[in-house]
């Protein structure tokens, strides 16, 4: 079990310029993100004045949210390992990949993040509203607490099977666009429900911006649990203690 990695890390890791580095990093790949997605979402509102939401929308906010994922994982991966979202940051902590003071750097960094670029946002359209994620109707806080497992465990998988796996080879290369289409493939399947977040800081930083917290514990709990499943499953039953033998070897 990964637990036993768990690492809680020094002080003065703290302060290592390569952990500030590391947090700058997810702080900016973290803007980026929620600047392109949440930005796309407050695009189609005006298009549309404020109309009600459609499968076109919906489209819309899968690619937007692929696309921009994308590429804030791909310019991050290399400083910071490109978590852009502190679920996939528990996930790591949970299987002994991260230590917990560089992982609370990294969770300040991607809340703070999200928040600036829902601040840029609110200031560049004039003051269009950032949505906050809301449930649908007769959609309950379970249901979505469900949804949220889910598609954030699909997501941290996905991030452990082409990022953290020791035996990944060349399928590391596509990491950030595999990360990318499932979160889009996730928005189809989610979206239409409570918005589909699998990010607790994406789902803040609107949040804090329009002052509204209905049901805001089901975007941290939901993906948290899901990504700590996922951690949990991938690293006991594929990656272990012993060193994997190669396919070619079998």
């Amino acid at each position: 079990m990964p637990i036993y990695r768990i690492a809680i890390g020094t002080p003065a890791e703290a302060s290592h310029p390569e952990a500030l580095k590391a947090a700058l990093a997810e702080f900016f790949s973290m803007l980026i993100f929620v600047f392109a997605g949440e930005g796309s979402g407050m695009a189609f509102n005006k298009l549309t004045n404020n109309g009600s939401a459609t499968p076109a929308g919906l489209v819309a906010a899968s690619l937007a949210h692929a696309f921009a994922l994308f590429v804030a994982v791909s310019v991050g991966a290399n400083i910071s390992g490109g978590h852009v979202n502190p679920a996939v940051t528990f996930g790591a902590f949970v299987g002994g990949n991260i230590t917990l003071l560089r992982g609370i750097l990294y969770w300040i960094a991607q809340l703070l993040g999200s928040v600036v670029a829902c601040l840029l946002l609110k200031f560049a359209t004039g003051g269009l509203e950032t949505s906050a994620f809301a449930l649908s109707a007769n959609v309950s806080a379970w249901n979505a607490l469900v949804f949220e497992i889910v598609m954030t465990f699909g997501l941290v998988y996905t991030v452990y099977a082409t990022a953290v796996d020791p035996k990944k080879g060349d399928i590391g290369i596509v990491a950030p666009l595999a990360i990318g289409l499932i979160v889009g493939a996730n928005i189809l399947a989610g979206g239409a429900f409570d918005g589909a977040s699998m990010n607790p800081a994406v789902s803040f930083g609107p949040a804090v911006v329009s002052w509204t917290w209905a049901n805001h514990w089901v975007y941290w709990a939901g993906p948290l649990i899901g990504a700590a499943i996922a951690a949990i499953v991938y690293d006991h039953i594929f990656i272990g203690d012993n060193p994997h033998i190669p396919v070619a070897n079998y």
